[in-house]
């Protein structure tokens, strides 16, 4: 599948989920409104005191994540390929008051519509299984980064992407073999949902994480792996503490999610 296939596939995809997404439990848009953080421990502990810092925001969907950032005092700009998802997000802000920018575009091609360099990136749960190469992902996120700036970034771990939706057994490869495209019926915010919409994505290795990072002048601060994930996203899961979900057969034995803060060297 070429470049301009899979971006226009996966932003239909996107878009026929925001609407959903935004109505949903998982989501919790009315806790938000009232002032409820959308970001979670594991990635607030790498990010620290954002007073006064600029953050870009990657693959920010409809900017709940980009504004509890900004609600912490920084100077957010949130980026994504729905259109959808931005109309949303800017909506939010709106509603919030929170000042913030937002781009819609395709992630690669972000150096063509913004200017400027940030104190930190930030990418969270569920973003570069969505880029077939994360050498060119490394790259924006170095461009975008001001001399000792830091990338945080938090994930879903790949070996949670290695099985097949029930975890029972190993259904892909831990490594990037090449595009997975599938269909899928509903959603993990709304199972529920009315929709049925072609993806495609890919695996990336840890190594491949690091790899590329490193490869393009990052140096690698803190890496960190949990056994468990913070969103009730997954098939079979439960919760064993608040915000805390495991697959319930697989229990502490598998990683679900790991995080990593990156400085860019002043060098560079």
């Amino acid at each position: 599948m070429d470049d301009l296939s899979y971006i226009e596939v996966n932003r239909q995809f996107w878009n026929s989920r925001t609407d959903y997404h935004v109505q949903s439990e998982f989501y919790d848009l009315e806790g938000f409104l009232k002032g409820k953080s959308s970001l979670n421990d594991i990635e607030l502990n790498l990010l620290g005191d954002l007073t006064g810092k600029s953050v870009l925001h990657l693959q920010c969907h409809f900017g709940q994540d980009t504004l509890s950032l900004g609600r912490l005092g920084a100077a957010v700009t949130g980026v994504d390929l729905s259109d959808r998802a931005i109309e949303k997000a800017r909506e939010l802000a709106a509603q919030t008051g929170v000042a913030a920018e937002f781009v819609c575009c395709d992630i690669y091609e972000l150096p063509q519509h913004l200017h400027r360099q940030f104190d930190i990136v930030f990418t969270s749960y569920g973003t570069i299984g969505w880029l077939p190469d994360l050498a060119k992902w490394a790259k924006v996120v170095s461009t975008f980064l001001k001399p000792n700036g830091r990338l945080v970034m938090a994930e879903f771990h790949p070996v949670v992407w290695m099985f097949d939706n029930d975890f029972s057994k190993i259904g892909y490869s831990y490594f990037n073999t090449g595009a997975i495209v599938e269909t899928e019926t509903g959603t993990y915010a709304d199972r529920n949902a009315p929709i049925t919409q072609e993806s495609v994505s890919w695996n990336h290795s840890i190594s491949d994480v690091l790899g590329s990072l490193i490869r393009n002048g990052l140096e690698i601060n803190a890496f960190e792996e949990y056994d468990y994930s913070p969103y009730n996203c997954f098939s079979h899961t439960e919760a064993f503490e608040q915000k805390k979900f495991r697959v319930r057969h697989l229990g502490n034995r598998i990683p679900m999610v790991y995080a990593l803060a990156a400085t860019k060297k002043e060098s560079l």
